[in-house]
């Protein structure tokens, strides 16, 4: 009995080290965070001098103690960069043992090669300043591309939106569905959802003609009386889905539905949306959502449980694997 009690203080001990902070990109989602961990989110002054620089004061002691910061670099992502950059320097400077940067959604992640003369490699830019500012580790959702975790040299956990995607999805309990990649990069990620869902899989090939429009031009698989539900990783001006919600509408599809990530949507997505055969919008919490869909179904899911649940194991050194599972 005397271990248990000893294990059991040494347990509320090391919860005490805990704290989460969050800057000004998804407050909303820090907070659920924080309830789920059943802790204050952390006391932090933002503020804008009258030129526009940031400044940053932690108000709280975090001496010797195990931070989280909250920062999806999305919604104006080079101001929410400099911000999460200058928290970062500060709780170093605080003696902060540990500093992980959650980053629901990382941002510049479009560019993670060189694939023209002459252009960065912004996921690798956004990694070094993020490692030059003092972060000890990262934990984010749905990277774009799965090589973003070796630009780094410090741990990355990657957590995925699968397991609260699919639990919805399941529920609605679709008649003769069929998962649906929107290009080829997403197959790997749709073949996944087709597993867990016992349903078939089509692919959607696109040429895209520039950054915002996209033409989809042809379609692997079947989805003759179908329900069809795209699943991708982001959507911002929603070419991609639309182009291919057109042609799924061509080839029979009965119904179409698409479940994305990261929705940081624009209003000319919006508009696209509203005009194309897509029924309804999964998306989950990972970015605020920005624009006012008004009467246009948009369905938005929560990661904050997800997200908690992976900092309390990180905190208490348990495995995250599990999380990666349905």
């Amino acid at each position: 009995m005397a271990g248990e009690a000893g294990e059991l203080d040494l347990n509320s001990n090391c919860n005490a080290k805990m704290k989460v902070f969050a800057g000004n990109a998804h407050p909303q989602l820090a907070a659920k965070i924080a309830d789920y961990i059943g802790a204050p989110l952390g006391n932090v002054d933002i503020r804008r001098f009258s030129d526009g620089e940031i400044f940053v004061k932690i108000c709280d002691n975090i001496r010797g103690k195990d931070v989280f910061v909250v920062q999806p670099l999305c919604h104006s992502p080079n101001e929410m960069i400099m911000e999460l950059l200058i928290m970062v320097d500060a709780m170093k400077r605080a003696s902060a043992e540990r500093i992980t940067a959650v980053l629901p959604y990382y941002g510049y992640a479009r560019q993670d090669r060189k694939d023209q003369p002459r252009v960065p490699i912004t996921a690798k830019l956004v990694a070094n300043l993020l490692v030059a500012a003092g972060v000890n580790r990262i934990l984010t959702v749905d990277l774009h591309a799965q090589q973003i975790q070796g630009f780094f040299d410090i741990p990355v956990d990657h957590l995925y939106a699968f397991p609260v995607i699919v639990q919805y999805l399941k529920s609605k309990r679709f008649e003769n569905p069929v998962v649906v990649a929107p290009d080829t990069g997403g197959v790997k990620a749709a073949y996944a959802y087709a597993q867990s869902l016992e349903c078939g899989l089509a692919v959607v090939a696109k040429q895209r003609l520039a950054a915002d429009r996209v033409d989809a031009f042809s379609l692997v698989g079947s989805v003759d009386g179908c329900t069809a539900i795209m699943i991708d990783d982001m959507t911002t001006t929603a070419g991609t889905l639309c182009s291919a919600g057109k042609l799924l509408k061509e080839c029979g599809a009965k119904a179409i539905y698409a479940a994305v990530s990261h929705a940081t949507l624009t209003e000319l997505g919006l508009e696209r949306l509203k005009a194309s055969p897509i029924q309804e919008l999964v998306i989950t919490d990972t970015v605020p959502l920005n624009v006012d869909p008004g009467d246009y179904p948009v369905t938005v899911l929560t990661v904050s449980e997800l997200l908690g649940e992976a900092m309390l194991r990180i905190h208490e050194c348990r495995s995250v694997t599990t999380l990666f599972r349905e």
